[in-house]
């Protein structure tokens, strides 16, 4: 097993974001459509929209420093065709990804960063994309860098690799982990969070409400959210992933006026 699964979602506080309803919203690598993403500035301004909960992914630079960044290259962010993990973290930091506003710099920030930049309350989720995570050693420098907050769970792994969950799972006890996964339409039982590409919510109507039952949250991958957001509220999802939290948020707090209208018979 990976870890146990949940507990009824009140009973995880490291999970639940306190004062805001279901479902929550989590920024995909940052508020990138007005940032580069995975950057301290794209994180920051997704925490002035609102977000609930971050993600980002994480890999090795040449000098072992975890940092955030989505491919395995430099190559789409930034023109440089070096592997991130051929690069020292300082280096990284230097070289200004796609995107910057003019007269700004924004490079590849390291984990340590983003955890000082991220208040206590947010859920901070992180995909992780290197390999050698999965080494013991590895694993435990991420627990050393996450520290307490993944022990009061306000701090969670993600990964298509479930014996990578199961490595940084023991290395930190308490970790909560999450698969992604693209083939199953039952969902794995053996995680926390389920982060199922959405063509399997349509094959399996009942996918949320199994993990529920399960003790699971859910988060769908959909990059067309906005068109089904409506199916997402209905089907009472966990927790949406966007690329604009503003724009997420205005969204389901009209459907929610919507379904109030309805229900109460006045008018939208």
């Amino acid at each position: 097993m990976v870890s146990t699964p949940m507990a009824p979602a009140e009973d995880k506080p490291g999970l639940v974001v306190r004062g805001r309803p279901r479902p929550w919203v989590m920024s995909h690598r940052g508020a990138w459509k007005h940032a580069p993403e995975n950057s301290l500035a794209a994180f920051g301004i997704a925490l002035e929209q609102g977000a609930d909960m971050l993600e980002t992914d994480l890999w090795f630079s040449a000098d072992g420093e975890i940092v955030c960044h989505h491919d395995a290259t430099l190559e789409r962010m930034t023109g440089d065709p070096r592997r991130v993990a051929d690069v020292p973290a300082h280096e990284l930091e230097g070289v200004d990804l796609r995107g910057c506003p003019r007269g700004l710099r924004h490079g590849t920030p390291r984990l340590a960063d983003l955890l000082e930049l991220v208040p206590p309350p947010v859920v901070l989720m992180l995909e992780i994309k290197d390999p050698r995570f999965a080494e013991p050693a590895r694993a435990r420098q991420l627990a050393a860098v996450l520290g307490e907050r993944a022990a009061r769970r306000l701090v969670g792994v993600l990964s298509r690799d479930h014996n990578l969950l199961r490595v940084l799972a023991q290395a930190t006890p308490g970790l909560v982990t999450g698969h992604i996964s693209y083939a199953n339409p039952l969902g794995s039982a053996d995680t926390d969070l389920l982060g199922p590409y959405w063509p399997l919510l349509r094959l399996n109507p009942w996918y949320v409400a199994r993990a529920h039952h399960r003790g699971q949250l859910v988060c769908p991958l959909d990059p067309n959210l906005h068109r089904r957001l409506g199916t997402y509220l209905k089907m009472d999802v966990d927790a949406l992933l966007t690329d604009d939290p503003a724009e997420t948020r205005r969204l389901i707090d009209e459907l929610r006026r919507q379904q109030t209208a309805r229900a109460t018979g006045a008018p939208r």
